[in-house]
């Protein structure tokens, strides 16, 4: 199965459906708690989470994982001194989002 950000689910609450991204959810907890195992990266200039996850996972398309994990929603240009945490096992974070 493919490691995908998407997986979806809807909460109801109030009688409305409200879509979260259980992935992305699952996996910040997962790091937050130490389900997971991480390292702590601290981003320089010219640092992008699609680099930084092609050089841990060698691939680029992963950088939602890193940013799941870090708690930050843009994936670009960051900027100097941000503290990433980045998941080391791609296994571990499949096996929470499959």
């Amino acid at each position: 199965m493919t490691l995908s950000r998407y997986k979806q689910s809807n909460l109801i609450k109030n009688n409305n459906a409200i879509g979260t991204n259980m992935a992305r959810v699952a996996v910040y907890n997962a790091a937050q708690n130490g389900t997971i195992s991480t390292d702590i990266y601290i981003t320089q200039q010219g640092d992008r989470l699609d680099k930084i996850a092609g050089e841990r996972y060698g691939d680029g398309t992963l950088w939602w994982v890193i940013a799941a994990a870090s708690g930050i929603g843009w994936w670009l240009q960051i900027p100097s001194g941000v503290i990433l945490t980045i998941p080391t096992s791609i296994e571990q974070v499949n096996n929470l989002v499959s």
